[in-house]
Parts: structure tokens; C-alpha cells; sequence
């Protein structure tokens, strides 16, 4: 059954030559907004040559993006084009990174504390560890839907500021617990907080990088991942050496933490935009330049109105719940993030040594994310392949842990270290799936959906380490192992799905009759009219029939 076209956006059956007239609210707007008309015959609606009535929208049902480009005809020069490019991404790759930075560091804090004598102190057992690694996730995933909802509501800058500031507080607060209880109350709120970066920082991505770029852009900021496990590795080196009286080293690290977290708070709050039509580093011509570059992406920059037909199709598309799938399984293995010392102090290793070991990880990870996103945006529609290959040297380092004597220490450390290597599918296909889904309710639904399922994924991962399977942990290597099996398999069906239809979609006949327009009044009071391209529009991948997924 073929999906909806642009039509079904209306709710009209509309003759495919009609004309969409956008209506403004107010004289005193210069651009139209916030009004919806559907009286055919009073609202004013002009008629083509063929004499097909118009149906007139409200410009909120449009993308926000609309304002600013309707009625250009010119063509962004590509210097031009490079020249904005570059100036976003001198004002906001630096504080995406940073902050990706920070809250892997804020949220692995617990595995550095582990070796710094946290357990000891606050008396926990192992299942309680395990625990505080789970409810993390088990806040985020409750909070995820809600924090996607907030920013789509919100501006998307402020917002997270205010997160980010939350969770600088619960940081430093860990500090001061003393028992599982108040661990796990700021643990809570870590994750509660934590749920608007990822989903926020796609949003973002999508709104002022065209496809290829957000492919490399992504892997850029989630390759700190890896930086932060090599800063909180010395971070964590340094506090070891901190003697004082009453306060112990991992207290230390969680208030050190702590301060660099509301610093950048405060920073985001000041000098993050929200989105590329409000910049504030962007003059008002390059910010209509800004909208007009990522035009083909054919997603628009966003649209604050939560539309319920949007939500339905994401809920109903297949590729929604494979992205999904590929999410939870890809990430059970993700419990090693806070298992990593322990396994390799049971190597033999002294807490030093062990503190410094925990920085190779960090460098495996921003290695593997580097090389991949860059192979995946240098050879087209290769996503997939790209993200699949990956995990067959993590199947390697699988087998090595497994097989290996436990007197080789090095093999063992190599084994462990490989297993580190299959990130990239993951990071490919945050990118991905925010490549292949349009109208901004629908991304906002489908990002929860996909983090949410993270969430699910990590957190089950931690209770697969218990106390029966040490020192050699067969039974999780072996559920890691069937992750790490599935997942390629899942991202090379996704693919298959969406070469399909792109298939289907070419085979259809083009219609290019349909002309939509927006309504402006200008500073002297006189109405123009003014076309707007279908692309800001704020349609569906599935309601815009010209869209073509990447793959």
C-alpha cells in the first residue's frame, strides 16, 4: 500500500495542481504565522488557471525555515555555502564536543570511582553496583519521551542548558552520599538529564547540516566518548594522589567533575543557539543562507507544533522499530563501560595501572569512530556496510577473552580492548536514522524511540555481570557475543528496506504541478504572495513522495 503523498498533510483530496496559500495571523507580523483558515470560499484563497481551489494552512504546520527562505529564487553558491558551513561549525561543534565530553565523563564517573574506592566506602554490594549502573538508564529511558516532548516545546539551547545544570548538581551531590540510597537518588537524576543531550544535539545536527555532514558531524561528537575515558582516566590518576583527611579520592573526582559540568552549563546557556533561524553569531541574510543550504535534506529545521498524525506514522514505519531493535542489542554490550576496570584489575593489574589502562579504551573508541564515519561520508550509501564491518574485530577480541589462558595477561588485555572496536555501528546509525526521517514531530518520536531503547539495552547489560560467572564472565561474553552477531545483520536489513522503497518511489510518476505560497505582509501593510518548496514544509519522509532515503 503506498504511503500517503503531500496530500494527505491536508486532509483534503486536493487536484495535484491545486495552490497552498499560507495565511497570516496578524498586519503587524511580517511574516505570516500562527493562524489556521480552511474555509475555501471565505478565507480569501486565490484559484489557479485551471480554477482548483487553494486550501489555506497555517504557517505553524509549516517548518520554521519557511519564513525565511519563501520567495527566494537564487542559488547558494557553493563558496558561499562552505563559508556558512564553516561558521557553524566554528560557534557550535566546539560546545557539542565538549559537552558530549563531559556528560560520557559525568556518567562513567561511577566505573573510575569503583577503583577509587567508592564500594568501600558507601558499602555496596555487587548487585547495588550493578544497580546504580541500571537505574541510570532506567531514569533516562522514563524521562526520554518527556525530554523530546520539552525539546520540541522549548528552545533546544536553553533547555539543555538547564539539564546540563541539573545534573552539575547531582554530580557534585554524589560527594556526599554515603550509603546506596543517596547514590541512587543522584544517579536518578543524572539519567533524568542526560536524556535531553543525545537527543537534543540530533536535533541540532539535523537543523543546520545537510545529510553527509551530520554523518561526519555526529561521529565527530561522539567520538569524545573516547576522549573522555582518556581525561577522566587522568583525572581519575590525579586524585589518587590527593591525600586529605576525611575526604577520600573518589569524592574528589566527583566534585572536580562536578565543577567543569556547571561551568558549561552556564556557558551553553549563553552562547548555544537553538536553531539556525535565531543564531545569534549569523547576520539575518546568513541566516536565510543557513536554512536555504540544508534544503536538500528535504527535513526542514523544525516546527514547534506537535502533530498527532506524525506521531502515528513513526509509532506504524517499520524502519522505526528496526533502528530500534539494532539500539537495545547494540548496547546490552554497553555494560562494559562500568565493568572495564574491574575486568581488567582481575587480570592481575595493580589500581594504578588499571587507572591508566583505562584511557586505551578511549583511544580504541575515537580511532574506530573517526575512520568510520569518514569511510561511510567518503563512499556514498555505505552506511551499512560500514557499521557492519566493524563488529568483526570485536568478534575477535570475544573469542580471544574467551579462549585465551588467564596467565596471558596481554592477549587477554588485546581481547578486551577489541571488543571496543564495533562502536561505529552504533554512532552510523544515530546518523542515519536521523537522515531518513522527515517532519519534525515524526524525528522528535522516532529519536525517543531509538534512545529509549538504548536505554533498555543498557539497562539490561549491567545484571549479566554476577558474582557466579568471575573471573572468566563466560555467560555475558557469550550474550555479547549474540549482540554482536545480530546487530550487522539488522543494519544490513535496514538497508535492504530502504532501498525497496526507494525503488518504489522512483518507479512512481513525478509530479511536479504543485505550487505551495506562503502570504507575506510587508512593512508598508501590501500582501505578497511568495512561493515556499515543499521542502519546508514540515512533511513526512513518508508524505513527501520526492524524498529519498539515504542508505
Amino acid at each position: 500500500m503506498r504511503p500517503g503523498g503531500p496530500h494527505d498533510k491536508i486532509g483534503e483530496s486536493t487536484p495535484p495542481s491545486a495552490r497552498f496559500q499560507l495565511l497570516p495571523e496578524s498586519t503587524h507580523s511580517s511574516v505570516s504565522s500562527n493562524l489556521l483558515r480552511m474555509s475555501r470560499e471565505s478565507s480569501g484563497v486565490f484559484k489557479d488557471q485551471k480554477h482548483h481551489a487553494g486550501v489555506s494552512l497555517s504557517t505553524k504546520d509549516v517548518d520554521t525555515g519557511a519564513q525565511l527562505v519563501a520567495g527566494l529564487t537564487s542559488t547558494l553558491h557553493p563558496d558561499e555555502a562552505l563559508r556558512i558551513r564553516r561558521k557553524i561549525d566554528r560557534h557550535i561543534m566546539p560546545m557539542m564536543c565538549v559537552l558530549y565530553w563531559i556528560q560520557f565523563m559525568d556518567k562513567t564517573t561511577l566505573g573510575s570511582a569503583a577503583i577509587l574506592g567508592i564500594e568501600e566506602a558507601t558499602h555496596l554490594t555487587t548487585n547495588e553496583y550493578n544497580w546504580l549502573g541500571t537505574v541510570f538508564y532506567l531514569s533516562y529511558l522514563a524521562f526520554e519521551y518527556p525530554q523530546n516532548l520539552a525539546l520540541q516545546r522549548f528552545p533546544v539551547g536553553k533547555w539543555m542548558s538547564i539539564n546540563i545544570f541539573v545534573w552539575a548538581v547531582a554530580l557534585a551531590s554524589h560527594a556526599a552520599c554515603k550509603n546506596f540510597t543517596g547514590l541512587l537518588v543522584v544517579r536518578l537524576l543524572l539519567g533524568i538529564c542526560e536524556g535531553s543531550i543525545t537527543a537534543g544535539f540530533l536535533i541540532v545536527s539535523s537543523m543546520f547540516y545537510t545529510r553527509t555532514e551530520q554523518t561526519l558531524r555526529v561521529g565527530y561528537w561522539f567520538l569524545m566518548n573516547g576522549t573522555a575515558q582518556i581525561i577522566s582516566g587522568f583525572i581519575s590518576f590525579g586524585t589518587l594522589h590527593i591525600n586529605t583527611e576525611g575526604f577520600e579520592p573518589w569524592q574528589w573526582l566527583m566534585i572536580i567533575t562536578g565543577i567543569i559540568t556547571l561551568i558549561l552549563a552556564i556557558s551553553f546557556w549563553f552562547f548555544f543557539p537553538d536553531s539556525p533561524t535565531t543564531a545569534w553569531f549569523l547576520t539575518p541574510d546568513e541566516r536565510a543562507k543557513a536554512v536555504q543550504r540544508i534544503k536538500e535534506n528535504q527535513t526542514g529545521v523544525e516546527n514547534k507544533r506537535f502533530k498527532k498524525e506524525q506521531m502515528i506514522e513513526a509509532l506504524t514505519d517499520p524502519k522505526t522499530w528496526l533502528f530500534a531493535l539494532f539500539s537495545a542489542l547494540d548496547n546490552v554490550p554497553n555494560s562494559l563501560t562500568n565493568q572495564q576496570t574491574l575486568i581488567v584489575a582481575s587480570f592481575g593489574f595493580s589500581p594504578l595501572q588499571t587507572t591508566l589502562l583505562s584511557c586505551v579504551p578511549g583511544v580504541v573508541e575515537i580511532l574506530t569512530i573517526f575512520t568510520g564515519v569518514r569511510l561511510a561520508a567518503r563512499r556514498p550509501n555505505s552506511r551499512a556496510y560500514v557499521g557492519a564491518a566493524y563488529f568483526v574485530p570485536a568478534w575477535l577480541g570475544i573469542l580471544l577473552v574467551n579462549l585465551l589462558p588467564w596467565s596471558n595477561r596481554t592477549g587477554l588485555l588485546i581481547g578486551q580492548f577489541l571488543t571496543g572496536v564495533s562502536v561505529p555501528g552504533f554512532v552510523l546509525s544515530l546518523s542515519w536514522l536521523n537522515s531518513v526521517t522527515a517532519g519534525h514531530t515524526k524525528k522528535i518520536v522516532t529519536n525517543a524511540i531509538m534512545l529509549s531503547a538504548y536505554c533498555i539495552g543498557n539497562s539490561a547489560g549491567p545484571f549479566m555481570w554476577k558474582t557466579q560467572y568471575k573471573p572468566r564472565n563466560h555467560v555475558p561474553w557469550a550474550v555479547i557475543g549474540a549482540c554482536y552477531v545480530t546487530c550487522p545483520i539488522l543494519l544490513l536489513v535496514i538497508r535492504a528496506v530502504l532501498v525497496r522503497e526507494n525503488k518504489i518511489r522512483d518507479a512512481q510518476p513525478v509530479d511536479d504541478e504543485e505550487e505551495y505560497i506562503i502570504e507575506r505582509i510587508t512593512e508598508d501593510g501590501k500582501r505578497v504572495e511568495v512561493k515556499v518548496d515543499k521542502e519546508f514544509l514540515d512533511l513526512t519522509d513518508r508524505q513527501n513522495r520526492d524524498f529519498r532515503y539515504v542508505l
